[in-house]
């Protein structure tokens, strides 16, 4: 019954701990004598990436830092700035964060097994994304299409992206398709667009930590961090929180069972 499966990138297929735009943002906004933390760049993660410079800028610390740093409040032209400088050095940063997370590509081929579709959306531009989709490719990932943050007049939490891929893949209706993200506004997405949402927390943006920074934790850090993240997922509204993609099939055997049920998103 299951006709598509929507898969976010950065945290979700490749980049385990979603790591790759961190750095860039807190170096960039250094470049105009801001400084802004690691967790304050996580905040908007999966916005298109003005959208996520621009409620960066709104947080009233950040706000106020701009305007000592700048002499004036931040405005349509400082988040353009912005922008300008933080795009060119994503592109250069991404390549170093291409690894397809840890069992993602055999569970999407099981999906492909299971006669799905894979689509994807993103908050990459299409200039970082140009760099990705060979390295995802060299590693045995390449979806049906690929929808960024900056091609429809809005983006996350939107639905808009999701319609371009329904359309793209020639899928419906929503409650026949699966989106999969590691951010709120990625689930958010899913929801507005009549999907069944999945989280991923271990693997993801609310996790943060890479394979080897993960494998460091005690057992009781790990336990900690997961629940968190599960629980800041399971309150953005994903009907499935799981550790990574690669623990998909029961999600969809479950899935497969409601709609069977006549049960919808």
């Amino acid at each position: 019954m299951l006709k598509a499966a929507v898969f976010d990138w950065a945290g979700t297929v490749i980049d385990h701990g979603s790591q790759a735009p961190m750095g860039v943002f807190v170096k960039t906004f250094k470049q105009f004598g801001v400084d802004i933390t690691v967790a304050e760049a996580r905040g908007p993660m999966g916005m298109a990436k003005r959208d996520h410079i621009k409620t960066l800028m709104a947080v009233p610390r950040i706000a106020q830092a701009w305007q000592k740093a700048q002499g004036a409040a931040p405005d349509e032209a400082a988040i353009d700035r912005v922008y300008e400088i933080f795009v060119p050095m994503n592109v250069e940063a991404v390549t170093d964060y291409c690894t397809m997370i840890e069992g993602a590509v055999p569970a999407i081929n099981r999906m492909r097994a299971r006669g799905m579709k894979i689509g994807s959306t993103t908050g990459y531009t299409r200039s970082i994304m140009a760099k990705v989709l060979p390295l995802a490719a060299a590693q045995g990932y390449s979806p049906d299409n690929l929808v960024c943050g900056g091609d429809l007049a809005e983006a996350r939490p939107s639905a808009m992206m999701m319609y371009r891929t329904f359309l793209d893949l020639g899928v419906w209706p929503a409650h026949t398709v699966v989106k999969v993200d590691d951010t709120g506004v990625g689930i958010g997405e899913g929801l507005n667009a009549g999907c069944w949402t999945v989280g991923v927390a271990v693997s993801g943006n609310a996790f943060g930590l890479n394979p080897a920074e993960t494998a460091a934790l005690t057992p009781a850090e790990f336990a900690q961090m997961r629940a968190a993240a599960y629980a800041d997922l399971r309150r953005t509204g994903a009907h499935y929180v799981i550790d990574s993609v690669a623990d998909m099939d029961a999600v969809l055997d479950d899935i497969e069972g409601r709609l069977a049920r006549g049960e919808r998103p």
